[in-house]
Formats: structure tokens, C-alpha cells, sequence
């Protein structure tokens, strides 16, 4: 299953990181999905792009995740020549990671 399914995200940038946020649709599926969505696995699904680490961050007051990904942005807006330099586009990229349900 595709994380779009259950979850939305968005994206922000801050020099060379890339920051994600995870929010289930439904407040119920945010427990499985702490279980399911590891910093491993968004570091694995990120491995052409994100060349250092990926942090996460359990926010239950709202039901999140926050996925900090080091090293991610090719340099960051002023060093980066890449088509996407803040990133904004990752988001759509986590929600497309296959992870069993």
C-alpha cells in the first residue's frame, strides 16, 4: 500500500535539510503508522537523495511524524543547482513509499 492511502505530508527546507511531515487521514491509523514508518525506511526510500541522516519525531498532541533528512537538498537553495532546491517535492515522494499495512 502506497502511503498516500492513509497519510499527507508536507515539506520544508533549512539550508542542506529537508524537513517531512506524516499525518494520517485518520487520527486512529497514527499508532501503526509510528510502527510502520521507521527512520530506516524513509533513509532507504530517500538513499539517491538524502546523504546523511534521517531523524524522526513522534508528535502524538497532533498525531505526526516529522522526518528530518541531513544532507538531502544538494547543497541547499544557494549551493544547489537542482531543479527542486527546497525540496517541496519530497513530500509527494514519501507518500508515494510502498510499506506493508
Amino acid at each position: 500500500m502506497k502511503l498516500r492511502e492513509i497519510a499527507h505530508s508536507r515539506g520544508g527546507d533549512k539550508g542542506d535539510i529537508s524537513n517531512l511531515s506524516l499525518i494520517p487521514y485518520n487520527e486512529a491509523d497514527y499508532e501503526k503508522l509510528k510502527e510502520k514508518v521507521t527512520a530506516e525506511l524513509v533513509k532507504d526510500h530517500f538513499s539517491e537523495l538524502c546523504h546523511g541522516n534521517v531523524t524522526r519525531y513522534e508528535v502524538p498532541g497532533i498525531c505526526a511524524l516529522n522526518f528530518v533528512l541531513d544532507k538531502a537538498l544538494g547543497g541547499g537553495v544557494l549551493k544547489s543547482l537542482a531543479q527542486d532546491k527546497h525540496g517541496k517535492t519530497y513530500s509527494a515522494a514519501l507518500l508515494e513509499m510502498d510499506i506493508d499495512w
